[in-house]
């Protein structure tokens, strides 16, 4: 490791299963980096993991203030949101992060606006002139009706890894989960379903501040397996926020992906998911940063957040290799924290 080139890099939120640990994976697998990891959580699987140099408990009730706190702690420039609320919370904080020395590695903060509000997100996309699936917020039946039978149900925001995610096979059961998501304090939206049979598709697309972009990756998602799989039924099937399947050049699905990107202006890493209809990718779910299945590619040979940080720190791209076309597959990893141990 060149010390000369070693960055210190902080990563908010590290629950294990999440992307703040993929992160992790992709950091040590470029061997150029010391990470450290904060949490709310003192269950937290980062917290325990010794591949982070050093980890920190963080408080929900000053968020912003205790991770800034920790980044000097370490001596930390550069912050990277291990997940959508650390995203948020820390990209609406970019300045006072700003004054204590501290880069936030994330999107453009009005990029990560829009598409962090999925009713909003498909209001502009359809707005650009692509192909998006029937969205509603739903506020009566009639937005029900509207979309048709069988649909998706799910919060407009917040639903990252397929929280709180249902598929409707009639009005009755929209209606119910539209309701849990409103007890909730969510705000529920309604969306066509997309028949998963012509593939569906995690594409990540690695942009640069003026829009160029470095690079896209696309995986076909596996959809028999338990893991992958969040309900399956007569009216069709879920997936989880736990990708695994099959990577290769796939180049119409990058093009199209490749061609949201750069009409929404997108800065940073953007995770597009969708599903194939009549040969045409159509995005069911935008997430304006890296995606859990980060680590798969960086296998793969696309190291999103090496790239984005060579390039910020040193003005240095290099163009991503050769994809290794193959399957990618995961599981889970287990951990023993002794009670006295654990983070306070």
């Amino acid at each position: 490791m060149n010390a000369d080139r070693t960055l210190k890099v902080m990563i908010a939120g590290i629950g294990g299963a999440s992307l703040g640990t993929e992160l992790l994976k992709c950091l040590m697998l470029a061997g150029r980096y010391e990470v450290f990891g904060c949490d709310v959580s003192r269950t937290a699987f980062g917290l325990y993991d010794r591949h982070f140099s050093r980890t920190f408990r963080v408080q929900s009730d000053r968020y912003v203030d205790s991770v800034i706190d920790a980044c000097c702690n370490a001596g930390v420039n550069w912050l990277i949101p291990g997940g959508e609320q650390p995203m948020v919370l820390l990209g609406a904080a970019v300045d006072r992060l700003a004054e204590n020395g501290i880069c936030f590695v994330a999107n453009d903060p009005k990029v990560i606006r829009t598409f962090s509000d999925k009713a909003k997100t498909f209001e502009h996309l359809a707005g650009l002139g692509f192909s998006v699936p029937r969205t509603t917020r739903v506020s009566s039946e009639a937005d029900l009706a509207a979309i048709g039978m069988p649909c998706i149900i799910k919060p407009s925001t917040g639903s990252g890894g397929s929280a709180m995610v249902w598929l409707a096979a009639d009005a009755e059961e929209a209606s119910m989960y539209a309701g849990n998501i409103l007890r909730a304090g969510g705000s529920p939206i309604a969306q066509e379903y997309i028949d998963p049979s012509e593939g569906e598709f995690t594409v990540g697309v690695l942009s640069l501040t003026g829009g160029e972009i470095v690079g896209s990756i696309a995986l076909r998602r596996s959809l028999d397996s338990k893991l992958s799989v969040a309900f399956r039924g007569r009216q069709g099937v879920i997936s989880t926020g736990y990708t695994q399947g099959y990577i290769a050049d796939f180049p119409a699905i990058r093009t199209q992906a490749e061609a949201i990107s750069l009409a929404i202006g997108s800065q940073g890493a953007l995770n597009i998911q969708g599903r194939v209809r009549n040969g045409e990718f159509i995005p069911f779910e935008i997430n304006p940063r890296l995606s859990a299945s980060t680590y798969l590619r960086a296998m793969a040979g696309f190291n999103e957040i090496d790239l984005l940080l060579q390039r910020m720190a040193f003005n240095d791209v290099k163009p991503p290799g050769s994809i290794r076309e193959g399957w990618y597959l995961r599981s889970f990893t287990e951990l023993f924290v002794p009670p006295q141990d654990l983070k306070t």
